[in-house]
């Protein structure tokens, strides 16, 4: 029953992890008031002469070039900037894996930069090219081709990598009161973010939310719910790298991730909101669709409901995670020289918190099912609206569609089943007859 103490341990390397860190300036070569500009040029400049391609099976080059990533994530955010200049690394969170990419800086290297990270399991955070925001600013956006996109309605698409397909929703009085959603739904495969603009005079508009798509079962989705009350996305680059070094009790952080949404309600008006194309390599199809919540009564309830459910549990967990590590220390803690009552109630303690973790990851994993079903229930199909087509557009069928995801494994098991069944009555009727050609006349 002996054993290593694991988060003594734990807590050691990443004490050494942080002392060994160069300072981001240091890194960089670059004074600390130096401009945003000039922290650009440095991180392009070494970005460029430490990554892969120039230095093939170069291992020194590939921990350069992550620490030059690490440092401009720290130096072009002014927040972490500031963070890191009053506290140092233990205050920017040193183990967090939350790295944003600006890809408009880098040019070609940005396909390095996917795949280096993707190999090491980082989830990138990438920022929105410039062109984009600052044709918002100058009113640019309403020069170009505006889709219109009525409530009730859906419209597919395909946008191009880093680039953006635009649409303006109409909300009455009555309806902002009721709350809107918008969603967008892509294959599994592809990255977009679903962007919201407010409106800053006649002609300019400044971005004012932004949602990532998130991976589930076959679809990619991402929503804003503006419904009066607190809704929550779910990042899935918060504390990922915490969860891979420490598999085994993932569960405590996968809750973690929950951030509140930044705005939850809408004024009357008309609202300008952008699909944007955030794949490194390709364009993605995307289905884009806005309905009023005064036809989703049920839902809105349901949502409301299980966000609070979901923020019970994420603070039980953490309470949890306390009784089970204590419970996993005592357990390691115990030796053959200890009495046998001692070791029998650190055995059963173990047990009773390991099972608990299997219950808990179960609900967890229920849970988000549950949201994830009332969140896809927001859907213009429900109201038999009609589909609109831009330029380029491909049919709906080759947009998997949420309801494809849920019930694909459902479907492919009544199949099975079926074929089984089938089987089983024909294997019968085949035995049946050899049993009356034997029976005697």
């Amino acid at each position: 029953m002996g054993g290593t103490e694991i988060e003594e341990a734990g807590s050691s390397a990443s004490a050494a992890v942080i002392a060994n860190r160069r300072d981001p300036y240091e890194v960089l070569n670059v004074s600390k008031d130096a401009s945003d500009q000039d922290i650009k040029a440095a991180y392009r400049k070494l970005a460029f002469k430490y990554h892969p391609d120039k230095n093939v099976d170069n291992l020194e080059a590939l921990e350069l070039f992550k620490e030059v990533a690490y440092s401009y994530n720290i130096l072009s955010d002014p927040e972490k900037k500031r963070i890191y200049d009053n506290s140092g690394f233990q205050a920017v969170d040193a183990d967090s894996n939350e790295v944003k990419i600006d890809l408009s800086s880098l040019g070609t290297v940005k396909k390095v930069f996917a795949a280096i990270f993707s190999k090491l399991g980082v989830p990138i955070k990438t920022t929105i090219f410039a062109n984009v925001l600052e044709d918002a600013l100058r009113g640019a956006v309403r020069d170009r081709r505006v889709k219109s996109l009525p409530l009730g309605s859906r419209a597919r698409g395909k946008v191009e990598k880093q680039s953006a397909d635009f649409y303006d929703v109409t909300v009455n009085e009555e309806e902002a009161k009721a709350g809107i959603v918008v969603r967008v739904t892509s294959g599994a495969q592809n990255k977009l973010k679903l962007l919201y603009f407010e409106q800053e005079n006649v002609r300019a508009y400044k971005l004012a939310l932004q949602e990532d798509t998130e991976k589930t079962l076959k679809v990619a989705t991402a929503g804003m719910y503006f419904l009066h009350f607190q809704v929550y996305r779910m990042d899935s680059s918060v504390n990922a790298l915490a969860m891979a070094k420490d598999p085994k009790t993932a569960l405590f952080k996968r809750l973690e991730g929950l951030q509140p949404c930044e705005i939850s309600e809408i004024k009357a008006g008309t609202h300008i909101f952008a699909v944007y194309g955030d794949n490194f390599f390709t364009s993605a199809s995307y289905k884009i669709e806005a309905v009023c919540a005064a036809t989703y009564k049920s839902s809105t309830n349901e949502l409301k409901d299980i966000e609070e459910k979901i923020l019970k549990k994420r603070t039980d967990l953490r309470q949890f995670e306390i009784e089970y590590r204590k419970a996993l220390a005592q357990n390691q803690e115990v030796t053959n020289g200890d009495t046998q009552k001692k070791q029998n109630e650190a055995l059963a303690q173990y047990k009773e918190v390991t099972n608990r973790y299997t219950r808990e990851k179960q609900n967890v994993d229920k849970l988000l099912k549950q949201r994830h079903k009332i969140q896809s229930s927001f859907t213009s199909k429900k109201i038999g609206s009609k589909v609109s087509n831009g330029g380029h557009h491909k049919s709906e069928k080759s947009i998997p569609s949420e309801e494809d995801g849920l019930t694909h494994r459902n479907k492919r098991e009544t199949v099975e089943g079926k074929k089984l069944f089938h089987g089983v009555k024909k294997l019968m009727r085949r035995k049946k007859g050899q049993t009356e050609s034997l029976s005697p006349i």
